[in-house]
């Protein structure tokens, strides 16, 4: 006679042994089509990864043959002295210590240069910011933004043809002629000949140009900030345009005023279709030489490439150092 107890017993062992068993086959079944979805999430989000790769990879394709080559040959060449008729020849900081020490017509191109961007630059900045503001306030938005967009697609050399007939030399320029009638003059002024007023002319012209783009960037990020921030600002107890301004545009506009920012020193510190168009190359006394005027000076016409190459790094460190500037002044980690 078996027991009745031990046989229970028995039973709930043998029970709990199987569903023990069940459980363990469960979670093995959970993890594995765990690690299934897994493996399947991995790859679609690879797949996904090619996809983006293939359409980057032509930018960067491009990019690295015309931008990021071409950056670091001419770095190299710049230790150089290379007229391409020869192979290039180590000279080591030769070019360097010519081009700040002896070229007396390098540093008059610098300062010109230098000059130019801080009033071209800063003015220009500005000026199209302020145009952004006022005609995104306007009902016609839409015909002022092609009015001041315009001359930024029109080449600079077309430009200076159009405002050379402002600042023609003889008496039949418009400018010429308004001073003449007024009294103000006796004689014709020859804008693009007088040291004096060369580089104001090639200042005239760029900064007109150079409003486009700023503008165009600084009016859509305008157009991008929320009327309810407005609204919300007028309850606290803003009242002008001018506080709104301070207060709720300039704060949410520091990507476009950082895009602006860098996009006025490149251009600044880039100008010469406008200046050799106007004054010629080399320009009266230098008045209007800069530093990309120097560069091709010395890489297309005398075809000293080692030394261009020196000016043309000279010119990428100031760009480079002003541009890093300005993305610690305009730069924000907040997010609206």
């Amino acid at each position: 006679m078996y027991d009745k107890g031990s046989l229970t017993e028995k039973a709930n062992a043998q029970g709990g042994h199987h569903m023990s068993v069940q459980a363990g086959a469960d979670a093995r079944r959970y993890a594995s089509a765990k690690e299934l979805i897994r493996k399947l999430g991995s790859q679609k989000i690879k797949r996904s990864h090619v996809i983006g790769y293939l359409f980057l990879a032509p930018f960067v394709i491009l990019f690295s043959i015309f931008i990021v080559i071409p950056v670091f040959v001419s770095f190299g060449l710049s230790f150089t002295r290379y007229s391409m008729l020869e192979p290039p020849v180590w000279v080591g900081l030769t070019n360097f210590k010519i081009l700040l020490m002896d070229d007396d017509i390098f540093l008059i191109a610098l300062k010109n240069t230098m000059i130019f961007a801080l009033i071209t630059g800063p003015l220009g900045y500005i000026m199209s910011f302020m145009a952004a503001w006022v005609i995104n306030q306007l009902k016609f938005k839409n015909g002022f933004a092609l009015a001041f967009y315009a001359p930024s697609i029109t080449s600079g050399i077309a430009m200076s043809v159009v405002w050379m007939y402002f600042f023609s030399g003889d008496r039949y320029g418009l400018i010429n002629n308004l001073l003449l009638n007024l009294g103000l003059i006796v004689e014709p002024i020859i804008w693009n000949m007088s040291e004096k007023t060369i580089m104001p002319v090639v200042m005239i012209i760029s900064v007109w140009m150079s409003m486009g783009t700023g503008f165009l960037v600084f009016l859509a990020g305008l157009q991008n900030v929320p009327r309810e921030l407005y609204e919300a600002a007028a309850i606290d107890g803003i009242r002008s345009r001018f506080q709104e301004l301070w207060y709720i545009t300039l704060p949410l506009l520091k990507p476009q005023l950082l895009f602006g920012a860098i996009n006025s020193i490149v251009g600044s510190f880039g100008v010469f279709d406008v200046a050799v168009s106007v004054a010629g190359i080399p320009s009266p006394n230098y008045a209007a030489h800069t530093l990309v005027a120097h560069l091709y000076d010395f890489a297309f016409i005398r075809f000293q490439m080692g030394y261009a190459s020196a000016v043309a790094v000279c010119l990428f460190l100031i760009t480079f150092i002003l541009g890093r500037v300005s993305m610690k002044l305009f730069s924000s980690k907040d997010v609206y």
